[in-house]
């Protein structure tokens, strides 16, 4: 199930953000041992950008109640305009077959495509695998760079899709 994070899923958002920064340092502007010091206020207000206007928060849920992935996206300005952040999905629901991260970026497209004609996104230099995913879904890169906010010395790397 693929839905809306919201401020009453508090604990789920900070345990799915535990787990995708212990997994994959490099994706996320964030440490570790800072996420850990948040207090419950900061983490019912990331569980309630998924019922936000100028963002989402989108989560998905096995038939467990297991949350197993998230993916989100917002509005930073009218110019750049959409663009996908915090995308995890849990080692054992990878994959092409299991169909979670397609699932997902599917849902952000479109409510992308609702407030702009493409979607971007920054990504590790060294996250190849999120890089093949990006570009299997016709992420192409701009040619634009920036440095990584946790480690000036790394880049990401801007990529853009077109939505029809």
């Amino acid at each position: 199930m693929i839905r809306p994070t919201t401020a009453d899923d508090w604990e789920a958002v900070r345990a799915l953000r535990l787990e995708m920064l212990r997994d994959t340092p490099i994706a996320y502007a964030e440490h570790l041992a800072d996420a850990e010091t948040l207090d419950e206020h900061e983490w019912r207000a990331r569980g309630r950008r998924g019922q936000g206007t100028a963002g989402t928060s989108l989560a998905a849920v096995d038939a467990d109640g297991r949350w197993v992935a998230t993916m989100g996206a917002y509005v930073p300005d009218a110019r750049t305009g959409p663009v996908l952040v915090g995308v995890y999905v849990a080692p054992s629901h990878r994959g092409r077959a299991a169909g979670v991260a397609d699932s997902l970026l599917d849902a952000v497209e479109a409510w992308a495509a609702e407030r702009a004609s493409s979607l971007r996104l920054h990504v590790h230099e060294d996250n190849q695998r999120a890089r093949a995913f990006y570009a299997r879904r016709g992420y192409e890169p701009t040619g634009t760079t920036e440095p990584y906010v946790l480690d000036p010395a790394q880049r990401e790397i801007e990529m853009i899709r077109q939505l029809s």
